[in-house]
């Protein structure tokens, strides 16, 4: 970074350490059943915003187009709860103390104040009070169907105007990766849950749904505060614990464990701000390799992990090897699934905009930084993904273990929790099936798989047989002939033994030759979801 730039990164700095957020909410003095039926009697949820708002302010909102949402909530009145509640926290607009009192009966304006939520201008019905966090009803489908909540987050970008860039110790609401993990976990019931870096405990919240007790971390205290706000108003208890990663959690075992990591590859210079929701403070993507390779350390026998992150792609390593290595350092099973890979530039240019810098002579400078930090470990993109960990069962510690990096791109919106467990269950009673078992197992092709062949006009069979998976990560099977009439057999009802001997006569090849050639393959299949034991 030239000295030029580095002296305004450096003011940046100086003027973010002035923007400090007023303490997270709390609920001292305020019942927190009193507030959650409050909400729940405004008819404040999403659905009711969406209504109130109407399609075209929704989707101009989702732009962060403020000016539809704010007149459509205008237009509902102050004697409308959803109108303004919406107002307020939504859309970080000032209403009347008494509206506010309206919306919340139970729990009234000095409530809302004595918790934290606003502040007010005065006591008078007709004094404006505003919002002091971004509070917000939320939505959401898991493994285990829907669910809905309020969930209290530090004031966005938005609500702090002027352009002021995020503070440091910036509490992140629910976002895109929250939603992300949020799918992929397994919901499976577990006695102990952990959730690394929790933030404001959106993936603790989901945890409570499948176990019997979560524990949530954080080096933040402020957002620990958060966590403990959003889990009174909800209704469940979490253990709440501050330290790095998993120090606060040494020599104790859980059944699972999600993180969504403060994974941004961010440089280590002076002038370079750091925001503690998403910088762990580490070189390159050292937070993600550290988490990965020390939760052999916490996973009980049969448990698992799901977690975000990413890797860096450097000159002369290939990034499969890279993270396979850290895999092989874990001990553990593991699977690696590359989402989405952004050179250094756009990679820069999406967190210097995430952490609220506008365009102009300070991003310049911080997207300098970024790529000198790159340039020196010779990073050419930057991996952005999931990884699942699984510790083999107690049973079978000496089997073989299983691993798998890969790449799959494309839209998955669907819960893949589900996928994920049965991903887990399979690997783990294939590891201790042999080929003599497996040719002896009933297979049925699971539900969701559809056949596709593809031939040209006038020719006598297909080409290509396609084996399409409706669900988890939409796996698409080639297969050749022999293994489509497998697959077609395979209806719980044959031994896979029986079915093989059956083809080899049909198509007069040999029986043992067929059964090396199809076995793997049938594993693969059992492996991706698209054959099943019955």
């Amino acid at each position: 970074m030239t000295p030029a730039a580095q002296q305004t990164a450096h003011q940046t700095v100086q003027r973010r350490a002035h923007l400090r957020p007023p303490r997270p909410p709390q609920l001292a003095g305020v019942s927190a059943a009193a507030l959650r039926s409050d909400l729940e009697r405004s008819g404040w949820t999403v659905e009711g915003v969406e209504q109130l708002l109407g399609p075209v302010a929704e989707a101009a909102l989702r732009r962060d187009s403020h000016v539809p949402a704010l007149r459509a909530a205008r237009a509902a009145g102050d004697g409308d709860p959803v109108g303004v509640l919406t107002r307020l926290f939504l859309l970080a607009q000032p209403v009347p103390r008494a509206a506010l009192a309206a919306a919340l009966p139970a729990t009234g304006s000095d409530g809302a104040v004595a918790a934290g939520l606003v502040e007010a201008a005065g006591a008078a019905p007709d004094d404006a009070v505003r919002a002091l966090v971004d509070l917000r009803p939320h939505a959401a489908v898991d493994a285990l169907g829907e669910v809905a909540w309020w969930v209290a987050s530090d004031l966005g970008e938005h609500a702090l105007g002027d352009g002021q860039p995020l503070p440091p110790e910036h509490v992140l609401g629910i976002g895109g990766a929250s939603a992300s993990l949020a799918r992929l976990a397994v919901r499976t019931p577990a006695q102990r849950v952990l959730d690394v870096g929790t933030g404001s405990g959106v993936q603790a919240l989901h945890a409570t749904r499948h176990a019997r007790s979560v524990v949530a971390t954080d080096t933040s205290a402020r957002a620990l505060g958060f966590a403990a706000f959003n889990a009174a108003v909800a209704g469940v208890e979490l253990d709440l614990r501050r330290g790095s990663l998993l120090e606060p959690v040494a020599g104790e075992r859980f059944d699972q464990v999600v993180s969504n990591p403060p994974f941004v590859v961010t440089p280590r210079a002076a002038g370079v701000p750091g925001w503690e929701y998403r910088d762990g403070g580490l070189v390159g993507d050292e937070v993600v390799r550290q988490l990965v390779t020390g939760l052999g350390g916490v996973l009980a026998p049969g448990g698992s992990a799901q977690l975000l992150g990413n890797w860096e792609h450097r000159a002369g390593e290939g990034w499969r090897d890279r993270v396979q290595g850290w895999l092989d350092e874990s001990g553990l099973d593991g699977w690696v699934v590359q989402r989405e890979v952004m050179d250094p530039a756009h990679y820069a240019e999406t967190w210097i905009r995430d952490g609220g810098q506008r365009p102009g002579p300070e991003a310049d400078a911080l997207l300098e930084a970024w790529l000198d930090d790159f340039a020196a470990r010779g990073v050419e993109a930057v991996g952005l993904g999931f990884v699942v960990l699984h510790a083999p069962p107690a049973e079978s510690s000496a089997r073989t273990r299983w691993t798998r990096v890969e790449e799959v791109t494309g839209p998955l919106e669907r819960p893949l929790g589900e996928h994920v467990a049965a991903v887990l269950a399979a690997r783990d009673r294939l590891a201790v099936t042999d080929d003599d078992a497996l040719l002896a197992a009933r297979l049925r092709v699971a539900d969701d798989v559809t056949e596709e062949r593809h031939a040209r006009p006038g020719e006598g069979g297909p080409r290509a047989v396609l084996l399409r998976a409706g669900g988890g990560l939409g796996r698409v099977a080639s297969v050749g002939t022999a293994l489509a009439g497998l697959v077609g057999a395979c209806d719980g009802e044959l031994e896979v033994g029986q079915v093989v001997g059956a083809l080899a006569v049909l198509l007069e090849v040999d029986a043992g030759a067929l059964r090396a050639e199809l076995l793997p393959q049938v594993r693969g299949l059992v492996e991706d979801g698209l054959l099943e034991w019955t």
